[in-house]
């Protein structure tokens, strides 16, 4: 990669040669200006304003106007004088946490690379030492004309620096937060939380300009003479009142649909809280409440610890039922048994077997009465 800036990094007593180099690169695409008539490109010359000539970018130089409209010029040498340490040197100034930086300071980012042999020890002991302390560096530099602030960190195993605003670049927000006090309810924000975590995590290499790929493929189209507008889909509809609980309900459930899950919202952050209202335009889901609308079977009454009479009473003739069956059952296999015996002895005499039968007639009579 092209280095844009030469310079050294200074670091207490250390100096460590760098090159600058750029980290990011723009892939958006340009458009040039064309006379609708007849296709011809558009340009900008730059002309003089005393003598109305065309100017060669040789011949261009730096100036600075003042209130009453003279220009004062100013060359690189001018620039080169100035008694900065910053002028070609990047010098670190603290360490700090990277959670003190905030975010809205962050402008370009470069790529510092060690500019020479005798250069990577020192670099690679600032690399480690930045590692280890787990702190970015506060740096200032001069670029571009003008001196700057950044931040460096360590990229894998490379170190990189973040141009940052100077603080007082940073505009305050103020007329932007809403002017009106609103109340949020902690079901809504049950809600958005479990709408946080189904949406889930995303792998940043995976995201692409999805609008640079359309235009791309329209060019491609338009070139082979084969491009067919799409539709355009309808404009949303602006300034309707939606409800926000059902909103946030819908949209659990559809990007749980999208990743392939099922069920509702399933944050139970519903329970007691209230119905949301109903309004035009949106779609309502009451949410579930513990136990609601589940079926139950109904339980004896019970009045001083036991059950109801119509109840005690089925079980006991119940009861009774079966132990008839079973002593009826009892008197059948003893019959049997008895015939059975004097079928087969036939040494026996007939008084004998009459006697065994009113035996066992007596036998049985007893069980009857214990059933009863």
């Amino acid at each position: 990669m092209r280095s844009i800036w030469n310079g050294a990094i200074s670091f207490g007593l250390v100096s460590i040669p760098i090159k600058l180099v750029n980290a990011t690169e723009s892939h958006s695409i340009s458009f040039r200006q064309i006379h609708l008539a007849d296709g011809g490109r558009i340009r900008y010359r730059k002309v003089c304003e005393l003598d109305g000539e065309e100017v060669p970018g040789a011949e261009i130089g730096k100036g600075y106007e003042e209130a009453d409209g003279s220009v004062i010029p100013i060359t690189d040498e001018d620039l080169a004088q100035l008694p900065l340490a910053t002028a070609k040197t990047i010098e670190i100034m603290s360490f700090v946490p990277a959670e003190e930086i905030d975010p809205l300071q962050m402008d370009a980012a470069y790529y510092l690379a060690a500019n020479g042999a005798t250069a990577a020890k020192p670099y690679t002991l600032l690399r480690e030492a930045l590692k280890r302390s787990r702190k970015v560096a506060i740096a200032k530099y001069a670029l571009r004309g003008r001196e700057r602030l950044g931040m460096l960190r360590v990229v894998d195993d490379v170190i990189a620096m973040h141009g940052l605003l100077w603080p007082d670049e940073i505009r305050v927000p103020e007329g932007v937060a809403p002017d009106v006090e609103v109340t949020v309810r902690d079901a809504e924000l049950d809600l958005a939380d479990a709408l946080m975590a189904t949406l889930g995590e995303v792998e940043m290499a995976s995201l692409h300009d999805d609008y640079r790929d359309a235009v791309e493929a329209m060019i491609a189209a338009k070139a082979g003479g084969a491009f067919e507008p799409a539709e355009v889909a309808g404009e949303p509809a602006g300034g309707q009142v939606i409800d926000l609980m059902a909103a946030l309900e819908k949209s659990v459930r559809a990007a749980k649909a999208s990743r392939g899950e099922t069920g509702g919202a399933g944050t139970g952050a519903g329970a007691g809280a209230e119905e949301p209202e109903t309004k035009a335009g949106a779609e309502v889901t009451p949410m579930r409440r513990g136990g609601a609308g589940r079926k139950t079977s109904a339980a004896p009454k019970a009045v001083g610890g036991k059950k109801s009479t119509a109840a005690s009473a089925k079980k006991t003739a119940a009861t009774a039922a079966a132990k008839s069956t079973s002593a009826a059952s009892k008197k059948k296999t003893t019959a049997k048994s008895t015939a059975a015996k004097s079928g087969t002895t036939k040494s026996t005499s007939a008084a004998s077997a009459k006697k065994t039968g009113a035996g066992a007639k007596k036998a049985a009579t007893p069980r009857k009465r214990a059933s009863a």
